[in-house]
């Protein structure tokens, strides 16, 4: 008898890519894991349509080196085909000490990380730009999008690097970012979101006035959505440092509904502003979110 064949989602389980330390080890896992389950591959091609010219960079490649304009200006430049100008992808990664929280062996932030670099690794496998924003109450690093398969490097690593820290300001991040990027381009947010939910869209809004397509990925730990604490206990926030001890099932009811509240206000104001929002449970596999990426991608033309 043949042996069956493996699930492949084992390999989208944040418990085991937890074991992992190596994050191009992550991305490439999750990644393969989810096309073999899917049974179809999201890679669509590459237009070799002319659009225009970038000045050359280090690591850049030569290939793409335009000798006769080199030859006129005796200076390097990269041709830039359509498919690589017409959309370029920003990943905005929550780093405030909130998603240091786990209740399991997985941080938010570190599924956030594995999420964004298995998005990365296959945008830029697809020959997409891709950039990275790093942030807590204000943008810690900023690395512009580029396509060229070398650059993957340097954002796993920025990422493999990034330690939560600080207190949140997700809007003040996105005013920044919105008045930076000028050419249209695919915003996508990984945050657990607790702010305040009115700011929070305003930022989302401006992306989309200037025309951007956004997704957002709210990010939140098991217990933070069910508050299914069994003992008496002293809960810390991470970012002020405020204490409160409390019996949980007192205030469990409540706080559910206070949560969900906040969840459902943000799902609506997404969907009212054509922003798409994935909650990601981070006990969760990432099957879920890779699905809604491709589908973003095929409606937007990717």
């Amino acid at each position: 008898m043949a042996a069956a064949a493996p699930d492949y989602r084992q390999f989208l389980q944040p418990g085991t890519v937890s074991k992992l330390a190596n994050l191009d080890l992550v991305a490439r896992l999750v990644v393969e894991g989810f096309i073999t389950g899917l049974h179809r591959s999201p890679y669509h091609g590459f237009s070799v349509e002319f659009a225009e010219h970038r000045p050359y960079m280090p690591g850049d490649d030569i290939r793409h080196i335009d000798w006769k304009v080199y030859a006129k200006t005796h200076r390097y430049y990269l041709k830039e085909f359509e498919e690589e100008t017409n959309l370029k992808t920003y990943l905005l990664l929550d780093a405030s000490a909130s998603m240091g929280y786990s209740s399991g062996t997985v941080t938010k932030l570190r599924y956030a990380t594995y999420l964004a670099a298995a998005l990365a690794y296959l945008m830029i496998g697809q020959r997409d730009a891709v950039g990275l924003v790093t942030f807590d109450d204000k943008i810690r690093r900023y690395l512009p999008p580029r396509s060229i398969s070398s650059y993957l490097t340097l954002l796993l690593q920025e990422m493999q690097n990034t330690l939560p820290a600080a207190t949140t300001d997700v809007a003040q991040t996105l005013h920044q970012m919105a008045e930076r990027i000028h050419r249209r381009g695919l915003v996508m947010l990984f945050s657990d979101l607790l702010d305040d939910p009115q700011n929070i869209i305003s930022g989302l809004k401006h992306f989309r006035h200037n025309h951007h397509e956004v997704i957002v990925f709210h990010l939140l730990d098991p217990l933070e959505r069910s508050f299914d604490f069994r003992q008496d206990g002293l809960f810390i926030d991470l970012e002020s440092g405020e204490r409160m001890a409390t019996q949980p099932w007192h205030i469990r009811s409540d706080y559910r509904r206070l949560i969900a509240g906040h969840i459902e206000s943000l799902r609506r104001q997404c969907r009212e502003n054509r922003i798409d929002y994935v909650l990601m449970d981070t006990g969760t596999s990432f099957e879920g979110a890779l699905l809604q990426y491709l589908g973003k991608r095929q409606r937007i033309g990717g």
